[in-house]
């Protein structure tokens, strides 16, 4: 494919084919995300590929304990887990949780309910001893890190869309990391980065939507003249 065609038509995919992603081809994908950037080249990815099926079924667990909170905050109106928010109405909308989950029970299983099903799950940890966290001591919420590990992320799912796959990256399981760490025997080195999840798409993802350049990039100040208008 065209490389800017790929970067402007590579969406997020939930719903798979049950053809299973053969190991062959999920080596191919992993051989060539691992030329994305990362600080110092100190490639920092660490990949377990989850296979068994009671650590799938234990990590859709984890990934639903966060998810109804999720929605519970959407539903309210909040960017879920915003590091700047209103951390009480925060509260209020977490504790609407339950009710989701039992809307979710009473209809067919969603992308989350039914994880443990996907055809690939790639579970990628960031070993923190190779991270060049410039921001780690401003009093702030910390990002900086994660510039050495998205973008094997991102080339992963690029390099999906040669094998005819498509998929989405989840920071979910991230909410309950001591027991994923625990699920998976992750030291305490490494963090919880992402969960991949691929597979062939029931519908690729092409229209998207995205704002024009002038809406985020301005000259010379925060808010100054949009940039190329």
């Amino acid at each position: 494919m065209d490389l800017l065609d790929t970067l402007r038509t590579t969406g997020a995919a939930r719903q798979f084919h049950s053809d299973p992603v053969d190991d062959e081809v999920l080596h191919r994908l992993l051989d060539t995300a691992r030329f994305a950037p990362s600080g110092g080249n100190r490639q920092g990815w660490r990949v377990i590929v989850v296979k068994d099926r009671a650590q799938r079924i234990a990590l859709r667990d984890i990934y639903l304990k966060g998810w109804y909170e999720y929605i519970a905050m959407g539903a309210a109106g909040l960017v879920p887990w915003a590091p700047i928010t209103d951390r009480a109405a925060e509260t209020a909308a977490i504790s609407r949780a339950p009710e989701f989950e039992a809307m979710a029970a009473a209809n067919e299983p969603g992308f989350a309910e039914s994880l443990e099903q996907a055809p690939a799950l790639v579970l990628v940890l960031a070993d923190l001893t190779a991270l060049a966290a410039v921001d780690r001591d401003l009093p702030r919420y910390t990002l900086v890190g994660g510039a050495s590990i998205y973008p094997f992320v991102w080339s992963l799912l690029l390099a999906a869309r040669t094998e005819g796959l498509a998929g989405v990256m989840t920071t979910m399981p991230v909410r309950h990391e001591d027991e994923v760490r625990a699920l998976f025997d992750i030291p305490e080195t490494c963090a919880v980065a992402a969960l991949v999840v691929l597979g062939r798409p029931v519908a690729v993802p092409r229209r998207l939507r995205r704002d024009p350049v002038g809406a985020f990039a301005w000259v010379d100040r925060y808010l100054g003249d949009p940039f190329g208008e």
